[in-house]
């Protein structure tokens, strides 16, 4: 409790190579109440990881999908229903949301009891369209030319590469040093407008007004149509930074740089220094190291869930699909010859 309210963080479930990194400092942060992992997802590997984390931590609550069925993003608006407790401040954050700055869960309920008028608040993050262009706007880097506010501008959030530079930059630049705060930025309100909600805060009591109906495309519907048809807007708290490794397209790129190992090496050794960290740490490790022995075997398992069947692919896919390897392989070439570059300030 804090400040007479519960505090519960919750993910879209999900994918244990990114939770491995994203559990331990919510399981200890002492703000929060709760962590509910909602299971989406018909990686039965996975699924025991999360059985897992739930035998082991009384934190830990599974949700499951409530209308049996699991289909990407599609069926997520579902698990709304869930959030609506009016003595409640939750809390989402995605599963591939990777680095927190100490303090963050506190920080971040404090800015929204001290924030109420808004629908949803954010941090700032790195790999987030807006937020980088926060840290544009105020001169906190310098690209390689003026890049436009939008949610999916097709360079912030949509190129894997661009991803890559911007991770190395914060690494390097920031999160090795510990100075991240250098690159706070301040309140920002937001409104009638679309922004990637990896992690995002609401009260209870808002959800309750529509019983956490969430139809379609969560995202769109939380922090654009919903918001605006109550006459609120949305915020971001820029003096609190989070790292948020990738959106779908992005993906192949990171996953060729090595990014993400990055962030592990750097935070088992941070957490090395925390004796309560550490010690979640390890145990999470463990957890990981004892599903993949038996991936196999979990891999064949049904799955608890219904599947939709997907449409066919596009024209456009398809006719990509048919070029010779050496082809996409060149024009993949052609499209890393771009370096961004990321200019102390």
């Amino acid at each position: 409790m804090y400040k007479g309210y519960k505090v519960v963080v919750n993910t879209v479930a999900g994918r244990r190579r990114y939770m491995q990194y994203l559990v331990p400092p919510v399981l200890n942060a002492g703000i929060v109440d709760r962590y509910d992992i909602w299971i989406n997802t018909h990686d039965m590997a996975d699924i025991e990881f999360f059985k897992e984390l739930g035998k082991k931590y009384p934190k830990v609550n599974l949700v499951w999908q409530p209308d049996g069925v699991v289909d990407g993003i599609s069926t997520i608006n579902a698990f709304y229903r869930f959030c609506c407790d009016e003595d409640t401040i939750y809390m989402k954050v995605d599963d591939d949301v990777i680095w927190f700055e100490p303090g963050l869960f506190e920080k971040m309920v404090k800015f929204r009891i001290d924030n109420p008028d808004y629908f949803l608040v954010s941090p700032l993050f790195i790999n987030n369209a807006l937020s980088t262009y926060l840290l544009q706007i105020h001169g906190k880097i310098k690209l390689d030319r003026y890049y436009m506010s939008q949610c999916a501008e097709r360079t912030l959030c949509l190129d894997g590469w661009f991803a890559a530079d911007l991770h190395d930059w914060f690494i390097e630049n920031y999160l090795k040093p510990g100075t991240y705060g250098k690159l706070y930025v301040g309140k920002h309100p937001m409104g009638m407008t679309r922004f990637s909600i990896n992690c995002i805060l609401w009260f209870g009591r808002d959800m309750a007004v529509f019983n956490g109906d969430v139809p379609g495309d969560d995202e769109e519907f939380l922090s654009c149509i919903k918001p605006t048809q109550l006459g609120k807007c949305n915020c971001f708290n820029g003096d609190a930074v989070v790292a948020h490794f990738a959106f779908g397209l992005q993906r192949k790129g990171l996953d060729k740089s090595c990014i993400l190992k990055r962030y592990g090496d750097t935070l088992h050794s941070l957490w090395k220094n925390d004796d309560k960290l550490h010690e979640t740490d390890l145990c999470v490790q463990e957890i990981i190291v004892d599903v993949e022995s038996r991936s196999a075997e979990l891999s064949a398992m049904k799955s608890p869930y219904r599947s939709v069947p997907h449409g066919k692919t596009s024209l456009i896919m398809r006719l990509g699909k048919k070029l010779p390897r050496n082809v996409r392989a060149a024009i993949r070439e052609l499209q890393r010859k771009q370096k961004y570059k990321f200019i102390m300030r």
